[in-house]
């Protein structure tokens, strides 16, 4: 999945202190650089910009190599969709199709069906042979995913990947997930992130 390097934050430098119970500014630097990385941390995890898309739009160009009536869009969910364009080849021109007649959205999986008439047609073969205009995400961040990540942007400004700390002479093993074959991110964090994932 393609998603935007440094998009909008997911949280503001003032609710993240906010919500997290900070007055100081002593760490606003390191926090700005947390927030920002924890950001796209989250992006690309889950494959999904959230919130760069919502008010602007995104364009995405689909590289088909076999033949099928569904292609699914990267960003999630979908507002909005401007315009469906396709192209018989590298060098021919885009085509305009026309919604209900010759695509039509699922809005609950994101996917665009092509169609002629009443049944399904395959989509154009070959590379950019799509071509999409449109607008997803959300205009505020799902409160879940927000508390996400404030926890997250929390772990790593408290150092708390650290698998083992030693302080004042007592050891603190940090857990990470139990899950196989995951990343480490805290059980608690990750299952909120695996609900916004898009597989």
């Amino acid at each position: 999945m393609a998603v935007i390097v440094n998009g909008l934050d997911l949280i503001s430098l003032a609710d993240y202190k906010t919500l997290a119970g900070i007055s100081s500014s002593s760490d606003d630097s390191k926090l700005e650089e947390l927030i920002d990385s924890v950001s796209q941390l989250v992006k690309t995890y889950c494959g999904v910009s959230f919130l760069d898309y919502y008010s602007a739009d995104k364009t995405e160009f689909i590289t088909k190599n076999f033949n099928t009536h569904l292609v699914e869009l990267t960003e999630s969910p979908v507002n909005t969709v401007t315009s469906v364009q396709e192209r018989t080849s590298p060098t021919a021109s885009y085509t305009t199709l026309t919604v209900n007649t010759d695509y039509v959205l699922d809005a609950t999986t994101d996917c665009l069906y092509r169609m002629s008439g009443s049944a399904y047609q395959n989509w154009q073969t070959g590379p950019n042979a799509i071509k999409v205009i449109y607008r997803a995400g959300y205009s505020a961040l799902p409160q879940d995913l927000r508390l996400a990540v404030v926890d997250l942007i929390t772990y790593y400004h408290k150092n708390e990947q650290k698998q083992r700390q030693t302080i004042a002479g007592a050891t603190i093993q940090n857990s990470t997930t139990s899950m196989r074959n995951s990343p480490a991110f805290p059980d608690h964090i990750k299952r909120v992130l695996d609900m916004h994932k898009v597989y």
